[in-house]
């Protein structure tokens, strides 16, 4: 061996530039053997150099540092609690307009799509023939005027000669009758007159309320009749605005039995603010109250509804609207929320929780969760207050192992549902 670590020596000394046996002269060669041994002692060499370069192996000895999680302290706070139900917008005021008379529209009188006010005119019916009834019964009630005056002049004659036998008391009588008779017949002249003057107004139709009217169904030169089925627009009063909400009767009664149980404190009606988050997510800017209560469950969707009016001076909600109303229902006066980042969940979908005990080390615990509040959820039951559970470093820690807690500020506490409208409060159990 050490011929042949010195021959490979030599060979690498002397000869730098050829590198195989077979660049060497024949009589310098090297055997096969002998080239596989000079390659063997190369690779010892190599690997002794090696293992000398590597770094020691590390102490042993010592314990493995803690893992550092982050941590929230629960604490007990009053927190109103509401739910998030479907429902639609309907106008405050709906008028289907109609004519009251027969006859032909001469002009329509506004702009479709526009504001109108009560008592402005939207339609011209043909008034001629109407004038000329009007006239009539004007002559009537003249007729008959005359006629009543000639009656009383007669008996206040007859009353003069009955009282010296001039007359018989018969004549008397009739003449006293007629007066009476013809009086009546002034009051049903004046009657058909009336009528007519109120035909004459018809044939402008006016506004019945303020709001926005519709698409018009007739142009100039239609005919129309009285009280027909086809309304000739709609006018639709947008401000205030309401909207119909439903609620469930099972969520209905798990509130009612919270009530009585104490758990939470009822929220007055008259206090109860509801808030708009609209169809494409964003939070409606104005709040709105709760006016009605529904009395009766549908049979059909087992729900009871709820009416809430809302502002609307910009006329941004729009009747038939899908929107969803968060309603204050009640008020926890000492609530536990835990943030949604701490909530794990196993296979099954049962929530629980890693909490850092008095020992530093991770235990795990089931919770019941209520509904969610913001980013938060409401614990029913599973952990109390000071507790400090995990919401950050799970990927470094394991249960049972011992940690650094960290306690770390909490995100905010109740995002509006603008920001964060799938977080939004929901009656409904996870």
């Amino acid at each position: 061996m050490p011929f042949l670590l010195s021959n490979a020596g030599h060979l690498a000394a002397t000869s730098p530039i050829p590198r195989t046996p077979e660049s060497l002269p024949p009589a310098r060669r090297p055997s096969g053997f002998g080239v596989r041994m000079s390659l063997a002692a190369l690779c010892c060499i190599g690997t002794l150099a090696a293992c000398s370069g590597k770094d020691r192996p590390a102490e042993t000895g010592k314990p493995a540092a803690s893992a550092q999680v982050g941590v929230v302290v629960l604490q007990p706070e009053s927190q109103t609690l509401s739910t998030e139900l479907p429902g639609r917008t309907a106008a405050f005021q709906n008028a289907d307009i109609r004519p009251q008379i027969n006859g032909i529209i001469q002009k329509r009188l506004f702009t479709e799509g526009a504001l109108v006010k009560a008592g402005q005119p939207l339609y011209q019916v043909d008034p001629a023939t109407y004038e000329a009834a009007q006239a009539s019964a004007q002559a009537a009630l003249a007729k008959a005027q005359a006629t009543a005056r000639t009656a009383q002049v007669n008996a206040k004659r007859n009353a003069e000669l009955v009282e010296i036998d001039a007359i018989s008391r018969q004549a008397f009588d009739e003449s006293q009758a007629a007066v009476q008779q013809t009086q009546a017949d002034v009051g049903v002249a004046q009657a058909a007159l009336e009528a007519a003057r109120i035909n004459m107004r018809y044939t402008r139709i006016l506004a019945p309320i303020s709001g926005r009217i519709g698409l018009s169904a007739v142009t100039a030169g239609a005919l129309v009749t009285a009280n027909q089925a086809t309304a000739l627009a709609t006018i639709q009063q947008m401000d205030p605005m309401q909207v119909d909400i439903t609620q469930s009767s099972a969520e209905l009664l798990q509130l009612r039995r919270q009530w009585q149980e104490g758990q939470f404190t009822r929220v007055d009606a008259n206090q109860a603010k509801v808030r708009l988050v609209l169809e494409d997510g964003t939070l409606y800017p104005h709040e709105g109250t709760l006016q009605f209560t529904g009395t009766a469950v549908n049979p059909t969707s087992g729900a009871i509804t709820l009416r809430a009016t809302f502002p609307n001076p910009d006329h941004f909600l729009m009747p038939g609207m899908y929107v969803r109303a968060q309603l204050a229902t009640s008020v926890a006066p000492q609530a536990l929320l835990l943030p949604q980042e701490a909530v794990l969940r196993n296979a099954a979908g049962e929530p629980s929780v890693q909490v850092v005990e008095a020992d530093n080390k991770i235990a795990k615990r089931p919770v019941e969760l209520g509904q969610a509040v913001g980013n938060r959820w409401l614990v029913v039951s599973g952990v109390k207050a000071g507790d400090q559970v995990m919401v950050d470093g799970f990927q470094k820690a394991r249960v049972g192992q011992t940690v650094r807690p960290t306690v770390v500020k909490p995100r905010d506490k109740a995002k509006p549902a603008a920001a964060a409208p799938a977080q939004a409060a929901s009656s409904a159990r996870p």
